[in-house]
């Protein structure tokens, strides 16, 4: 994932339903006792597929928009 940041967990949003878990496509998230980690991160592709699926809205996949100098 390199220079990417990762998607944003909110903790006190998720109920542990899995969901986001079962739709990555690069398996990066896990759940455990505690909550949604990132079991993985360097397989996150950013695919945003979690912040999508998530019924809590527990997720977000915020991006940051950069200008390209002319060189």
């Amino acid at each position: 994932m390199s220079d990417w940041t990762l998607p944003v967990i909110d903790l006190t949003k998720c109920n542990r339903c899995g969901v986001c878990v079962q739709v990555c496509p690069t398996r990066a998230l896990a759940l455990i006792p505690q909550g949604l980690v990132f079991e993985n991160p360097d397989a996150c592709s950013y695919c945003t597929e979690c912040e999508k699926m998530c019924p809590q809205g527990a997720i977000a996949c915020p991006f940051q928009i950069g200008w390209a100098s002319e060189s």
